[in-house]
């Protein structure tokens, strides 16, 4: 099989294929039909997320995301923005990341301040130790508490491994695989999916905000009690998924819970969940902050690129 020429051989063989391969930073993309007609895979087409199962005859299954349009290589892989964004008659100001989950270069990671459970540390530290080029708070943690020991809150996973649990969690969980294909799911779901050897990164937080491009809140059934989530307005940190597999990184300020659902709905996301906020909302990219948390923080969601 080469480059420009649309014929194959296998094992010995001539196959004539339905379009020409073509080699894109070092990767060779080849026609699907070829690859399932050739091992007998089949494959199973998902909507929701915009991805590819492709199930081997013995069962074995590996799931892909899909890129439709633009290549991901010739997209930028991270773009940074100051919005406004109007709710009614009230305007929000806003931060906002977008990066492409599918670039070549683009990788996430978690990290957790001073490589430990329990510890706390700027999030500027956190990226600039581990090279990201963008960073965001993660999950709740016990910032209130006069021990030195700062519990978070919700699962953490990350470099397929998990380093935090949190068994019987409601809460929204984003979650991540190797190939890059993010989600958000219910927390109840988490362990099933990281059972199955296919979560590389996790955090959970929540309240989920949008679900298939609407509006979708459940807060009381996630579990939560406390009104900074049940009705206050503060300072907020939040994060989304397009359909075409970009990741909505965006912080703001004065925003409710809903409101911050509808921000989200504007910003592009096809699914939303809710960070740690308050005193804890923070966004820094390039080696300076565009949003400064109030505190110390327990654990970060990082963007790498190169």
């Amino acid at each position: 099989m080469s480059s420009g020429l649309a014929a194959a051989t296998l094992n010995g063989a001539s196959l004539t294929l339905k379009a020409a391969p073509f080699n894109k930073g070092g990767s060779l993309y080849v026609p699907l039909s070829a690859l399932t007609s050739a091992f007998g895979w089949t494959v199973r087409w998902e909507r929701d997320p915009d991805a590819a199962q492709l199930v081997a005859q013995d069962g074995a299954s590996l799931r892909l995301p899909v890129a439709r349009g633009k290549h991901p290589a010739d997209m930028k892989p991270v773009e940074q923005a100051a919005k406004r964004f109007k709710l009614g008659g009230k305007s929000f100001d806003a931060q906002v990341v977008t990066v492409s989950l599918l670039h070549p270069d683009v990788r996430l990671d978690t990290v957790l301040a001073g490589d430990r459970i329990g510890k706390v540390e700027e999030l500027g530290s956190m990226a600039k130790r581990t090279k990201a080029k963008v960073a965001i708070n993660g999950t709740f943690f016990d910032a209130y508490t006069d021990s030195d020991y700062k519990a978070p809150y919700g699962y953490i996973a990350g470099s397929g491994k998990l380093k935090k649990n949190s068994s019987g969690d409601k809460r929204a969980t984003f979650l991540y695989g190797a190939d890059q294909l993010a989600e958000i799911v219910p927390g109840l779901s988490f362990m099933d999916r990281f059972d199955q050897g296919a979560v590389e990164g996790a955090v959970q937080a929540g309240p989920r905000l949008v679900a298939n491009g609407k509006v979708a809140l459940d807060i009381v059934g996630e579990g939560f009690k406390d009104p900074k989530i049940l009705t206050n307005g503060g300072a907020r940190s939040a994060l989304g998924i397009t359909r075409d597999h970009r990741l909505i990184l965006l912080t703001t300020s004065g925003a409710t819970i809903p409101q911050l659902a509808e921000i989200m709905k504007q910003a592009g996301a096809w699914q939303a969940m809710n960070l740690d906020g308050g005193a804890s909302s923070g966004l820094w990219m390039d080696g300076k902050y565009l949003t400064k948390p109030g505190r110390l923080l327990s654990n970060a969601l990082v963007v790498r690129v190169g």
